[in-house]
């Protein structure tokens, strides 16, 4: 009954002036021993029932996010002359890999507000519990660790990259890197304007590994002496060989 109600509820109410409608040119990644990244073509229209507002421009974003996971950051300092961890701050949740792309600079087209509801700057999406309790310096770890990502390639933030004419139609590329988490990445496209969220559109894309990947993973995880001892094996076997070749080579 309850849920009659709220379908009725949800029927009776306005459609949204404008709408997103997308797809994406791929929702599953297969890594292989080949595998060297992929790229997402994001691509999609504004549904509207009525004239295109006038005013504001129209705005688009485009998040992929991969399996969250926590992380502990560290700080190394330099004491009696060597490196050493010197603080650390555990950061319940960051996203494997996370990429936002935009029609116009990310502060132009969204509110810290809407951000923080929606969370779709890198610095929303990733997440630390009491973190101010942690440390004096506890945000410029979360800054670090975004920073050390965007370096490596897993943290992506292409503003002006989305592509949109006539107010209408829009695409992008993002760029998958090879060293993806298996598993689900969440894909949502927003419709902004006046930096507020309109409209929202939510798919993912599931990538797994598949052949020799999938069969030494899998090993890995379910039965590691297995892999252990395998992985011992033909470490000794290399070194074996090596010297073998070292020796033939200084006959």
């Amino acid at each position: 009954m309850i849920r009659l109600a709220l379908f009725l509820w949800l029927a009776a109410l306005p459609a949204a002036a404008e709408e997103v409608i997308a797809a994406l040119s791929q929702d599953r990644v297969s890594i292989s021993t080949s595998f060297d990244g992929s790229e997402i073509l994001v691509f999609g229209a504004v549904k509207r029932t009525e004239p295109i507002p006038r005013g504001q421009p129209l705005q688009v974003i485009v998040t992929i996010a991969g399996p969250a996971e926590p992380v502990t950051v560290r700080r190394k300092d330099r004491r009696f002359g060597i490196w050493i961890n010197t603080e650390a701050v555990e950061v319940d949740s960051a996203p494997s890999f996370y990429a936002v792309a935009t029609t116009a600079p990310l502060s132009e087209a969204l509110t810290r507000t809407e951000d923080q509801r929606w969370r779709i700057s890198p610095r929303r999406v990733v997440r630390a519990v009491d973190v101010a309790g942690m440390s004096d310096h506890a945000p410029d770890f979360l800054t670090a660790l975004i920073r050390v990502r965007q370096a490596n390639g897993s943290y992506v933030i292409a503003e002006e990259e989305v592509i949109l004419r006539d107010d209408t139609l829009f695409s992008t590329e993002i760029d998958l890197p090879a060293n993806l988490t298996e598993g689900n990445y969440d894909t949502r496209i927003f419709l902004t304007r006046d930096g507020q969220v309109i409209d929202s559109f939510a798919t993912s894309i599931f990538v797994r590994k598949v052949g020799l990947e999938r069969w030494i993973y899998n090993l890995a995880h379910e039965q590691p002496l297995i892999y252990g001892l395998l992985s011992l094996a033909i470490a000794i076997a290399a070194g074996w060989g090596a010297s073998a070749v070292f020796q033939l080579v200084r006959r």
